[in-house]
């Protein structure tokens, strides 16, 4: 699959319209996971799918209430295919998109968006503010903590999951083992930010 563009332009694209450090380190997070998850499962579109993980929120910063909707708008200007809109707006589906994610990579942007927010939020809270040294059983005590990053919905999460016919414990260990393979890429790239 082609993204339309390269990771330099892509990057150039989120920073015209993010400049938030919170949206940034979820875009870089995203990106991280979405590569190493296409290469755990062996799907040979890393930059694909890392580039779809990079754009996928990149309208939610100035226009959150046209979340998933103003995207295409800002991506087929910017030389985007018609691949990556399609996984970009359907990652927001049943929450403001009606574009149903159909395609594995699409699948796991969907469990994987939600579940990266969730999972940051219980590593701010430890000691060593990092998921490296977080143990799925801990991770599964705030997925069942309702008041735990409350925003952070549990039922796309299990969505997610049954969608792309994995145990919930799966897609948490996999995020989980995909987000502490790569905290130290994500931190360096919010500090070439300045």
């Amino acid at each position: 699959m082609n993204a339309g563009m390269n990771r330099q332009e892509a990057l150039a694209l989120l920073r015209q319209y993010n400049s938030e450090p919170f949206h940034l380190q979820h875009a870089f997070t995203v990106e991280a996971v979405m590569r190493i998850l296409a290469r755990e499962l062996g799907q040979g579109d890393e930059d694909f799918w890392a580039t779809v993980g990079l754009l996928h929120d990149v309208d939610f910063e100035q226009w959150p209430e046209e979340h998933c909707k103003k995207a295409p708008e800002l991506l087929a200007p910017a030389g985007a295919t018609e691949e990556l809109i399609h996984a970009v707006v359907c990652h927001g589906y049943g929450l403001c998109s009606d574009v149903e994610p159909e395609l594995e990579m699409e699948k796991v942007l969907f469990a994987a968006d939600e579940l990266t927010g969730l999972i940051w939020a219980a590593a701010k809270m430890r000691p060593s503010k990092s998921c490296k040294d977080m143990e799925l059983s801990s991770l599964k005590k705030k997925f069942k903590d309702k008041k735990f990053a409350a925003g952070c919905s549990r039922d796309v999460i299990r969505q997610g999951a049954e969608r792309l016919g994995w145990e919930l414990d799966e897609l948490l260990g996999k995020t989980l083992a995909a987000m502490a393979e790569s905290e130290d890429t994500v931190a360096a790239e919010m500090a070439a930010l300045g």
